[in-house]
Parts: structure tokens; sequence; C-alpha cells
């Protein structure tokens, strides 16, 4: 996104959220009232029967299909036909023109990015519609997440703080021992052990490049085959932190826990638990994303504008949050992150 457009996004996100202070009683979405649109039968993700293409991630379906729904019902003439096989699946099928829109529940990895760019020669463009998840609820997986010991005494650490142990080169210095996080006793002199997946493109590559400024891993970061095995390490291992996806922890162990998160430091420590999803304060919250291609000072596709107004309206939140107990457990938006994305996706529909 050009630097203008991303500072006018701030901008206007700024402005609906200064209209409503934190102290002010919480705003509650605004009900969808339909524009007519039609679908371009020379979109290619238009398919020979007039149905329009979605393909994405499989724990998405009962979401897109909610919506499909509701779009119909005031949109009577647009028909749509899912391919559900996962977020994997979505931005290749974004890339080839093959679906109106990419339904992820993550950041794009490095590898699809490079290759939407490849094509286009810009990037794809995210627009959030909720929170992937929520826990620990064992049986269902919990959220991004960092993990100690179950006796390791740290009360929580910032993003920033987490990128100081696992990659190299910070800018505010590597941290390397438990004191330097103020642990005393058994833990004063003892070196951090850093445990995760492999640096292969998947959750640790994203991760490394979405929150760590794509610094390298540490050298002290072992990477595990698996989450089973980076989940035994640091329950064998007091001075052990892991950093892992979605997971049932407990069914592998139950001598780690969850460690509070604060987005900076100094700030206040935030778990997965859905309260504090819901309001916007877990760091590591990864986003329902609904992947769009727009070239840089061309408004946005119609069909897929109005199909976003429709999930960020009181009807679609209201479908993310009727999931909270299912399986996925997604979370509708937090206010102040439902204002950006309406900033944002306003701003996409008229040429820059």
């Amino acid at each position: 996104m050009p630097k203008q457009l991303t500072y006018r996004v701030l901008l206007a996100a700024g402005v609906l959220l200064c209209a409503s202070p934190a102290s002010a009683a919480t705003p509650a979405p605004a009900p969808y009232v339909p524009q007519a649109v039609t679908v371009a039968a020379s979109q290619p993700y238009v398919l020979r029967d007039g149905s329009v293409a979605i393909v994405g991630n499989d724990g998405l379906e009962d979401v897109i299909q909610s919506l499909n729904a509701l779009f119909t019902k005031t949109h009577p003439a647009v028909r749509f036909n899912l391919r559900m096989e996962g977020s994997s699946a979505g931005m290749p099928a974004l890339t080839a023109g093959a679906t109106a829109f990419a339904p992820l529940t993550r950041d794009m990895w490095p590898g699809d990015r490079s290759a939407f760019r490849q094509v286009f020669g810009y990037d794809a463009t995210p627009i959030r519609i909720g929170y992937n998840g929520h826990g620990p609820r064992s049986p269902n997986k919990t959220p991004p997440a960092a993990y100690v010991n179950v006796n390791n005494p740290l009360p929580g650490l910032s993003i920033q703080q987490l990128g100081q142990i696992f990659t190299a080169g910070s800018p505010q210095g590597d941290l390397n021992t438990w004191s330097q996080l103020g642990l005393n006793g058994e833990y004063a002199q003892r070196r951090i052990h850093a445990y995760g997946l492999r640096d292969d493109g998947g959750f640790a590559t994203g991760m490394r490049v979405a929150r760590f400024g794509g610094r390298p891993f540490a050298i002290k970061y072992e990477a595990l085959p698996n989450r089973e095995a980076v989940l035994r390490a640091v329950a064998a291992d007091p001075f052990g932190i892991a950093l892992l996806g979605w997971v049932d922890a407990a069914k592998t162990t139950s001598q780690v826990r969850v460690l509070p998160l604060a987005a900076n430091t100094g700030d206040a420590y935030h778990t997965p638990a859905y309260d504090e999803v819901r309001r916007g304060e877990y760091p590591l919250s990864a986003a329902v994303q609904l992947y769009v291609n727009r070239a840089p000072g061309k408004p946005l596709d119609p069909l897929v504008y109005e199909y976003l107004r429709l999930a960020l309206s009181r009807e679609g939140q209201d479908i993310l949050a009727r999931q909270r107990d299912t399986e996925e457990g997604y979370v509708p938006l937090s206010p102040e992150d439902l204002a950006q994305e309406l900033a944002k996706l306003k701003l996409m529909q008229v040429p820059q």
C-alpha cells in the first residue's frame, strides 16, 4: 500500500476512533444497508454457470456460507460456489484469479506474498472481519501463544521482548538470560532456551517476518519437527520458552502454561481468553481476514466491496459472535478494530 494511502487510512481510522472515546458506551456495528451490485461475467472468478467462486480456509466454511446466505437474500441474482480447502489454497487461488477473495485465518505466508507480488507487482490487501479463536479451552486449539514451563514464575512479556528472545539483532538488544527479565533465584544465572517450529515458510517464518521485523532466529532457537515435540521440550525444561500457533497444549502435557503478553513494554499483560480477544487486547490474536486483489489507485471490485460491507456490518459480526463455542471459536472485531477496517474499506471504494 503506498505511503500516502497508508497515512490516509490511519487518519480516517483515527477520526472514527476519536469519535468514540473509551469511556463511552461500546457502539454496536451498524446494520447492513444493501446497495445494488451486479456480477461482471468477465471476472475470472465467475464460473461458467454464473456463480462466484470463493476459495479459502476450510474452518471458515460455516461463516462464509452464512455470509453468502445473507448476501443472496439481499442480492438474489448472485450465487456462490465454495471450495474451502484451507488457508494455503486461498492465496494461490487469488493469485490465479480463481476466487473473488481469499478467506484466511492467519496472515499470508511470505511465499504467498512473493507469488502474488510477482504476478501483479503489488501486495494483496487484507480486510479483518474477526479474530481466529480464543482459549485455552481443551479440546479446541488455543490461538498463537508463548508457552513456558508451569513452574516458571515470569508474569509476562511484551511482543518486543519476545522478539528479543527469539530473534537476533533487535535494535533494543537480544535477551539471553532470565535475569534480564527480572527473574531471581535459580533462574538468575540461567540462559533462556527458546523452542519452536522450523523456519520453513510456515508459522515460524510468518511470525518472524510479521512480528519480529524479519530478523533471523537467534542461535539459541531450537527448531523441532512438530508442535507436540516443542511442548514436550518446554514441559521438561524449566528454563524453556516456546512460540507456537494453534494447538491444544493440554492434550500433550499439563506442564506448560500460556504466558500473558503485552502489545508494548510497560502495558498490561493479556491472555487469549475470550473477553480479552473480544476487546482486541491480546497482541498475538490472529485475524480472520478476507484478502482481496486491489490495484493501487483503483477502486475495489464492486461485488467484493459490497461483500466486505456485509461482513463488517451488525449482521456480519453477529455471524462471528455465534461462533464463540464452536470448534474454531471465532470472535467478532473490537469496536476499535472494526472502525479501522471500515475506514480502510471506505478508502478502497474510490480511485486514489
